[in-house]
């Protein structure tokens, strides 16, 4: 795994940019979502325990020295020469404005959370937002006259008379991506799943009938409530700050027992509030019988957030509509 890493290092610090050309193929090769710095990352789920810590700590050193030397040759081949002036320049036209853009705030939050998993040794997984019954919620311990299914108010796509697993709706949270992802890797499984995620709801200043979901899942031998409490709490001290004010409360979710769900302190014109922003618990077994994996050898712990209502509290925001909107002037504050 290390001379892995060091390889990688040595190719970015052999290539020479000269050109726009040239700078768009380092990214490429080494920045993109498929790119060498990525896929370097995806390994960790292979490392032992006991090395996560150094391998996250030389994989993260290489990450920075390729964005490092992107940004240097970016900014050096972007720089304008200054102009020069003669007594043809009339000094007195005003100068047209710049606008310069950037990224939406969910944008914004997704990635900061992105980064966070990263640096906590998880790997990046995605699936389809058009998704069977089966996988949205059969697999998920959701039987089909259960009652945990009007939890969730669903986009139907294809519905039969009879609810049978080969519905097809919008899907209703990130989960099914680790159902794939248990079906076509055997454990250790160590994985987020950002993504849409689509709910029948009526639109109001705190719900919407579409939002984004992070979906977090870690299966190996031994896993314990501990180890989840633990990474959720760095999580929120890595997001919001040291001094954040948290609690975890029991709570309930089909797919996972026991469950629990994480709280916030939101300081406000009103003196403050908790809000909840993510539900998890240890995977149920039924769970892992649906993938077929040993539920007597195995355990897990799985979690989800909404990645709209982390954006609310990051930025102040009080309406989840301004977040749709698209109305530049709330974007531009951004």
């Amino acid at each position: 795994m290390i001379d892995q890493i060091e390889l990688i290092k040595k190719e970015i610090e052999d290539f020479n940019i000269t050109s726009k050309e040239e700078l768009e193929a380092f990214r490429l090769e080494f920045l993109s979502r498929n790119g060498k710095v990525q896929s370097m990352f995806g390994l960790m789920s292979t490392v032992p325990k006991e090395q996560k810590s150094e391998m996250g700590k030389l994989m993260n050193e290489v990450k920075n020295l390729a964005q490092n030397m992107f940004d240097d040759a970016s900014k050096k081949l972007t720089a304008k020469k200054k102009p020069t002036f003669n007594s043809k320049n009339d000094l007195s036209i005003p100068v047209e404005p710049t606008y310069t853009g950037s990224f939406h705030p969910l944008t914004q939050a997704l990635d900061e959370i992105k980064q966070i998993f990263l640096r906590l040794g998880f790997n990046i997984a995605d699936g389809p937002e058009l998704e069977d019954d089966f996988h949205n919620f059969t697999a998920l311990n959701f039987p089909a006259d259960h009652p945990a299914r009007d939890m969730q108010d669903t986009f139907f796509v294809k519905k039969s008379d009879k609810t049978t697993d080969d519905d097809l709706v919008l899907r209703t949270h990130t989960s099914p991506v680790q159902i794939r992802l248990m079906k076509d890797q055997k454990p250790p499984v160590r994985s987020i799943m950002p993504g849409r995620v689509y709910r029948n709801e009526a639109v109001t200043a705190k719900s919407y009938f579409q939002f984004n979901q992070v979906e977090g899942l870690y299966v190996d031998e031994n896993v314990n409530m501990g180890e989840l409490i633990e990474t959720l709490v760095m999580f929120c001290k890595l997001m919001y700050g040291t001094d954040v004010k948290y609690k975890v409360r029991p709570s309930f979710f089909p797919f996972t027992e026991p469950s629990i769900e994480m709280d916030v302190w939101w300081e406000n014109e009103k003196g403050g509030q908790w809000l909840e922003i993510l539900g998890a618990g240890m995977v149920d077994p039924n769970v892992f019988d649906a993938v077929g994996i040993d539920s007597e050898k195995y355990t897990g712990f799985a979690f989800g957030m909404g990645v709209d209502r982390i954006a609310m509290l990051r930025y102040g925001i009080d309406d989840i509509r301004l977040l749709y909107d698209n109305d530049i002037r709330f974007l531009n504050q951004f």
